[in-house]
């Protein structure tokens, strides 16, 4: 009997093989031959032509109780279609490389039981559980929206409780691996359990555990970022997909794609409900709930009834500021609070010191050997950093007038930001909240840990301290730099500006009637800004549809980024014309704007150019796509990138 075995490579087909005693079942994990390695893959369907004259091997062995579903195998044929991305790519981020799951065979996960804690949803929680409740066992989705402390995470926590109990799985997924721990604690607290926790940064041997205590459906509860969407659960009940506004669901390098919007559509193969949790819906989902085609939920209030902080616009006059960034209306405001014992956030959303420093005396500025980019100064380090590829290097130079170089900084960073607060707060305890501060497991809990227990004053943070965080003496919130500076190739600048800052100022006062967060402006009329002040996303939302179905672009319409990279500029360009020409003869219906220069144009010492395919949202063109790519002959100089729903032209 020959049967068609999916390998976890690069392949965008099945291999044929002999089984003869073993009968193997599609969905049936087995160890094959290939080369003259030996490889774990799945039993596939045999939809897939099989090659003449080919001598077909034998299947050495069936791996005993495991296997994944029809549903989930649906799943990754689509995944691949809809992503242009090829199946095996897809399957690997299933079951992983060659012995990731298969060795140390009777080991098993560990769950802790801990001692839960009581808590009680009040009016408005309880209707929001009732509302996503009152669905049958089908697909749906349902938005739960709730402004910032109104207690989102409990709703969803008793939903999960009641999926539990019917011995079903649960998976919440998480925008960011930070969040995770963080959350980790809550769980526990409210499930007396450690439920278990799936993000590349764990090691393989919680992979290989956490993998197969889901495929055996011991695991009941998993948290996890957005490759957690892809284990093979046996019984799933419920997705949970929190913060479902947040772009960090865009995985931007590997395979591409949308853990959000792969999420639903796996809740569709799995014919499961799916709530999207947000404070200020994306663009998308808001879409979805005008066109009535997802269920929604508004809670009003936070928890316990606190109000949200006012708000204060801080006209920042440079000449007055003489070189700092802190405001002296600002500096007064933050004392009244810093009097009364309670923590301020500076909130700026750039790491390191300078983003930008040249030489006073010869113009020289540093920018990175690998990429089309400025390179950061930090402090830290005493460096210059890439963000893009992390080259770093020391900041010392030769002049091109007299002797070594002599750096002016511009524009601030976090680091700098700490550095003029030590200066007008010598005797108050000040710390960074970024990722180059936190890398470490026991940096970040003991920062918790002196946050939660108010023995910290002062706390200068990047975006990543806008996300689910729940600070109980934080009243006062600084955003250093209000204005809106989208760049130009980013679609979403102004749908990131509302949620972010309307998130912002959700972690402000959560447990105290007076809490304030300061807004510094160069351009305090700003119309967004003002309406953020006044609380109004969903105003803000509703003109945002209106601008992106007039400039005919998502969500009225698809767009696939075509993104062509060579060591030599000109290949890229020619590759990129030669790859439109083909896709405007070969397929109709669609538009193609480009080749243009990538806005960055150089990154890891690539060039980069761009095309971007357009077409009309109902359309599902990308096999077609797919098939013109695979068949292309093109030089081996150059190398194709695609980006199905690009969040930005970068």
């Amino acid at each position: 009997m020959k049967v068609q075995v999916l390998l976890p490579k690069i392949f965008n087909y099945p291999f044929t093989y002999n089984s003869k005693d073993i009968n193997p079942k599609i969905g049936d994990l087995v160890e094959v031959p290939f080369g003259s390695k030996k490889e774990y893959g799945v039993v596939w369907k045999s939809t897939y032509s099989v090659p003449e004259k080919i001598k077909i091997k034998e299947v050495i062995r069936k791996v005993h109780e495991y296997s994944i579903d029809k549903s989930l195998i649906n799943f990754i044929e689509w995944f691949s279609i809809y992503n242009l991305v090829p199946i095996g790519l897809v399957l690997k981020m299933v079951i992983g490389n060659k012995d990731s799951f298969f060795k140390n065979h009777n080991e098993e996960i560990k769950i802790q039981n801990t001692k839960s804690k009581k808590y009680h949803l009040n009016l408005e929680q309880s209707a929001a559980l009732k509302f996503v409740e009152n669905i049958s066992n089908n697909f749906d989705v349902s938005v739960l929206e709730g402004i910032t402390g109104s207690g989102k995470t409990l709703v969803y926590f008793e939903r999960i409780k009641k999926i539990l109990k019917k011995k079903k799985q649960a998976l919440v997924l998480l925008p960011e691996i930070f969040l995770t721990n963080e959350f980790k604690n809550r769980f526990e607290d409210y499930f007396g359990f450690e439920p278990a926790v799936w993000h590349s940064k764990i090691t393989p041997k919680q992979k290989r555990l956490i993998w197969k205590g889901i495929i055996k459906n011991k695991i009941k509860l998993v948290i996890g970022a957005r490759s957690a969407l892809l284990l093979p659960f046996k019984n799933l009940g419920v997705i949970i997909v929190d913060e479902e506004h947040d772009s960090s669901y865009k995985q931007d390098e590997g395979v591409i794609y949308n853990a959000r919007d792969m999420a639903i559509s796996r809740a569709s193969f799995e014919k499961i409900p799916i709530h999207l949790i947000t404070s200020v819906p994306s663009i998308e989902t808001y879409n979805n709930i005008e066109k009535k085609k997802y269920r929604h939920f508004k809670i009003l209030k936070r928890f316990k009834d606190y109000p949200l902080p006012e708000t204060k616009i801080v006209n920042l006059n440079i000449s007055k500021l003489k070189g700092k960034f802190i405001a002296p209306e600002t500096i007064k405001l933050v004392d009244k609070y810093l009097k009364k014992k309670e923590q301020i956030l500076f909130f700026i959303n750039r790491r390191g010191y300078a983003p930008y420093i040249v030489c006073k005396k010869c113009g020289f500025k540093h920018i990175c050997k690998n990429c089309s980019m400025y390179l950061t100064f930090h402090r830290l380090k005493n460096k210059v950093v890439c963000h893009h590829c992390l080259y770093e290097r020391n900041i010392k130079t030769k002049c091109k007038i007299d002797n070594f170089c002599d750096f002016k900084m511009f524009g601030p960073g976090v680091e700098k930001i700490f550095e003029e607060l030590k200066e007008i707060f010598p005797k108050k305890d000040i710390n960074i909240f970024s990722s180059d501060y936190l890398k470490k497991k026991k940096e970040t809990i003991k920062l918790f840990k002196k946050i939660n227990e108010n023995k910290t004053d002062i706390i200068v943070g990047t975006q990543m301290i806008s996300k689910g965080f729940n600070f109980p003496k934080l009243n006062c919130i600084v955003v250093i730099d209000a204005d809106f500076s989208g760049r130009g190739y980013d679609l979403r600048s102004t749908e990131k500006n509302i949620q972010l800052y309307h998130q912002l100022s959700g972690r402000a006062g959560r447990f105290n009637s007076e809490s304030l967060v300061i807004y510094q402006s160069l351009t305090s009329e700003n119309l967004i800004l003002n309406d953020i002040i006044k609380n109004r996303p969903d105003i803000l939302l509703k003109n945002e549809l209106v601008i992106r179905k007039k400039n005919n672009l998502p969500p009225f319409v698809r767009l696939i980024a075509i993104i062509v990279s060579s060591k030599q500029q000109k290949l890229s360009l020619l590759g990129a014309q030669q790859i439109k020409d083909k896709i405007n003869k070969k397929i109709k219906g669609l538009e193609i704007l480009g080749p243009v220069d990538s806005p960055l144009l150089k990154v890891k010492k690539h060039f980069r150019t761009r095309l971007l395919i357009k077409f009309n949202n109902k359309a599902l063109l990308q096999k077609k796509i797919e098939n013109l790519l695979n068949n292309l002959k093109i030089s081996s100089k150059i190398k194709l990138t695609v980006d199905v729903d690009p969040v930005n032209f970068a």
